[in-house]
């Protein structure tokens, strides 16, 4: 069992998840990021200031 888990650790399913983890992290910082910026300074320009 532990050999197992060893050849897993070091082998390409550990990169794969840490890379899609990784990218789901970028993208929730994102989404947050672009939430916060919508609450909070959307309501400086209002639709009257756009031509």
């Amino acid at each position: 069992m532990q050999n197992m888990m060893d050849a897993m650790a070091g082998g390409p399913m550990m990169w794969v998840m840490g890379l899609l983890c990784l990218l789901l992290f970028v993208v929730l910082a994102l989404a947050a990021i672009s939430l916060v910026k919508y609450l909070f300074f959307s309501g400086r320009h209002t639709s009257k200031d756009r031509v």
